[in-house]
């Protein structure tokens, strides 16, 4: 039987069973169905309500009304500039490659679905709750940057294909020190499994033993998600919309969709890693959870609407020249920490 997670899930999959009266196959099947309705649900849901928070966060930030018109404050925008983007034309250009024009935001959205099902939400709240989780979703991410290459490529146009190759430089150089900055919790935890990493923060939250390797999780992740500062791949001022520029339609929305699952993924990452997960008082686990993601997505929106953007040589600077060098520190003083913990913890146990 495949790791269906715990809790909520493992009684969903028993029941399934029960139904199926027993069959392996067919219940597996159906369970795999479930969990990816629930994701594609989790995803169009997070996107919505991103978008619109975005839109109020920057209209509070640069003292401008955002949208206001559709619904109480505002609030049915997103629905709206969904439908029309639905009835948008699917234009394909005379010289692209369709195939590979076409595929690319199929694959940027399909990977997000595939990460976000290895994310603990609550206790007993894990789609799928691999023992090597952490190397799971990193190995997942790190295939982002080919549907960029791919869109850039596939569009046969000179601004969209400078964009994918932006796109493939800044997300290669910048998911090492992003690797680097969650290996000291893997350190301490001696775990890939994202599910015993929360367990491991019901005292103290890694954010306290790891502040160092947070803040480059948390510069690098915004250089992933390719938002500002670091958002060269779609700059507008001379790479029009970057590789998303021929796109019309549902297809760029796709692309839109997978910038704000990466956005909900990354701070769902790192709510689960730093901030202790679903841990704390009071109040049931996932809306722990939901409040520290809150906290992370409004970090990255703050950025967003604060600092200005980088050129190409100063974001390939800072990244190989300032976070490597730290997330490469961060491991080495973990390492040490760790090893004089084990040096004075027999003494302290008598």
């Amino acid at each position: 039987m495949p790791q269906y997670g715990s809790g909520l899930f493992v009684s969903i999959a028993h029941l399934i069973r029960g139904l199926f009266g027993g069959t392996t196959v067919t219940a597996d099947v159906v369970m795999t169905v479930i969990n990816s309705l629930i994701i594609w649900a989790l995803i169009a849901l997070a996107a919505l309500s991103l978008i619109l928070l975005e839109r109020k966060v920057a209209g509070w930030m640069q003292l401008r009304t955002g949208p206001n018109r559709l619904g109480p404050r505002g609030w049915f925008q997103t629905v709206a500039d969904a439908m029309k983007l639905l009835g948008k034309e699917d234009i394909f250009p005379a010289a692209a490659d369709k195939w590979v024009f076409g595929l690319a935001p199929m694959f940027v959205i399909g990977l997000s679905v595939m990460v976000m099902a290895v994310i603990p939400y609550g206790k007993g709240m894990v789609p799928v709750d691999l023992n090597v989780g952490i190397f799971y979703l990193l190995a997942v991410s790190a295939l982002t940057t080919i549907p960029f290459f791919m869109a850039g490529w596939g569009s046969n146009n000179k601004f969209a294909l400078l964009g994918g190759m932006r796109a493939v430089a800044q997300m290669i150089s910048y998911e090492i020190p992003l690797v680097f900055s969650l290996l000291g919790v893997v350190m301490i935890t001696q775990t890939f499994k994202m599910s015993a990493i929360v367990n491991a923060q019901s005292h103290v939250w890694f954010i306290l033993l790891q502040p160092l390797g947070f803040v480059v999780y948390t510069i690098a992740a915004t250089a992933e998600t390719n938002r500002a500062p670091f958002d060269l791949v779609e700059g507008e001022s001379e790479l029009t919309a970057g590789a998303f520029t021929e796109y019309t339609g549902m297809r760029w929305a796709l692309f839109f969709l997978g910038e704000y699952a990466n956005l909900f993924i990354v701070s769902a990452v790192a709510a689960t890693v730093f901030l202790g997960g679903w841990q704390g008082p009071f109040l049931p686990g996932w809306i722990w959870f939901a409040i520290k993601v809150l906290f992370m997505v409004f970090l990255f929106l703050w950025f967003r609407w604060t600092f200005p953007r980088l050129r190409v040589d100063q974001l390939m600077h800072f990244g190989w020249k300032v976070l490597l060098p730290l997330s490469v520190a961060n491991i080495l003083l973990t390492g040490v920490g760790i090893y004089i913990y084990q040096l004075i913890y027999p003494a302290i146990g008598g």
